[in-house]
């Protein structure tokens, strides 16, 4: 009872939309009162804030958020679309391939799915349903594509993922490098399969298609002032987050993009989001703490290690779980009330936690394009005023080529570590 009340309070709280970071603290105490009494209690309280946010990697977020603010006012990503467009254009589907391989260049530049799906909605929706795109198919090519941020470095899903975990930072962000392109692959291949015609497009010469690669130079820039430097073991990542900001900034005042308005924005953005994310990170340690003493995690790592269960009927229940979880859920919340209760399983069976972390922001991105509590649909419903029904419809496609992906991850988990294992 002492372990099932402080649970049952944690989701009536979320049901109730209660800010998560406050349904973890109460819960959380509940559940440390409950267990060990008011001193406990009042202890945990009074260092959980200090303890929590001492982690230097925590650095990372608000200079990959103030990246994000940069390169988001700094219209690379218009750019990154033409330029794709003119190479893509051409083909079946070019322009919703055009905005799949944008959404992850785009990612890889700023770390935010929903920003990404929101200035992808901007710049592609228009332009696919000139070439007469079902409303539905151009807002869900949109919504899935803003989700490949969530992988590819910068990606403060695995940030967050590693500060919970205690997963080598530097590792997580260069093992998303690869699930991240064989996701572009795959979205870029089912929309070729199953757009229904060519699109009348502009004819490009040569000679302006090599013109349109110009585009690509600030990208590789800051790419490589964050994932070359993070995978070469040249610097940190706190250290090529702080670059990577920095080379944003740059790019800003040499494209004359940044005004003193723009900058005071992108610097309380900056700050709202970190500070949110902050908050959750201390709560989510109070109810950590809750977790830790009650002996839920070490007791189901047992049993399942020491049950005659096959490994690949776990995992799959895992996926399952995750997959249920996504239509309530979001992102931060999942990861919170599962990686101290799962990440110990998945260590009793052998499992690498670098392989589970990407599994589990990759169940993520289908959580967020999928009902009721799709965060990138409603974005992209708000930004380009498609019907949200028709946004949801438009994404099941999308959806089943995201899911083959998992199925690859879960049966070769080398794909995923491949990389981080030729790291510096």
């Amino acid at each position: 009872m002492d372990i099932i009340v402080p649970i049952v309070v944690l989701i009536v709280l979320l049901v109730m939309s209660i800010p998560v970071a406050l349904s973890l603290a109460l819960a959380g105490a509940a559940g440390i009162y409950m267990l060990k009494g008011l001193p406990t209690v009042i202890g945990i309280l009074s260092t959980a804030p200090k303890s929590s946010l001492s982690s230097y990697e925590l650095l990372t977020i608000p200079m990959f958020i103030l990246m994000a603010e940069f390169t988001g006012m700094s219209g690379i990503s218009k750019n990154l679309f033409r330029a794709v467009a003119v190479w893509a254009g051409r083909l079946k589907g070019g322009l919703g391939i055009s905005t799949v391989i944008t959404g992850a260049l785009f990612g890889a530049v700023s770390g935010s799915s929903t920003a990404s799906a929101a200035t992808l909605a901007r710049i592609s929706i228009p332009a696919m349903l000139e070439q007469d795109y079902p409303r539905s198919a151009a807002a869900g090519i949109v919504a899935m594509s803003g989700t490949i941020a969530m992988l590819i470095p910068p990606s403060v899903a695995l940030i967050f993922y590693g500060l919970l975990s205690g997963a080598n930072i530097s590792a997580l962000l260069i093992a998303g490098i690869v699930p991240g392109l064989l996701v572009t692959l795959v979205l870029s291949v089912t929309i070729w399969l199953t757009t229904a015609r060519r699109e009348v497009v502009e004819t490009y010469t040569w000679k302006e298609r090599l013109a349109s690669l110009w585009v690509a130079v600030p990208f590789i820039v800051l790419f490589g002032s964050v994932t070359g430097l993070i995978y070469t073991g040249i610097a940190t990542p706190v250290e090529s987050s702080a670059i990577g900001a920095m080379a944003a900034f740059l790019y800003t005042i040499a494209n004359r993009s940044l005004s003193f308005a723009n900058m005071k924005q992108a610097l309380i953005n900056t700050c709202t989001v970190t500070a949110m994310i902050g908050l959750i990170i201390v709560c989510a340690q109070i109810f950590g703490y809750f977790i830790t003493m009650s002996g839920i995690a070490r007791s189901l790592a047992t049993t399942i290690g020491g049950a005659d269960v096959p490994i690949w009927l776990v995992l799959w229940v895992i996926v399952i779980m995750y997959l249920i979880l996504g239509l309530f859920l979001d992102l931060i919340s999942i990861l919170i009330l599962t990686v101290p209760v799962m990440l110990p399983v998945i260590q009793q069976l052998g499992l690498d936690p670098i392989w589970f972390g990407v599994v589990v922001i990759l169940l993520a991105e289908i959580g967020i394009v999928t009902p009721p509590v799709g965060m990138n649909v409603f974005v992209v419903s708000s930004v380009s005023k498609i019907p949200l029904h028709e946004c949801f419809a438009g994404v099941l496609k999308p959806i089943a080529a995201v899911l083959l992906v998992v199925v690859l991850l879960v049966v070769f988990p080398e794909i995923t570590l491949w990389l981080p294992n030729t790291m510096k």
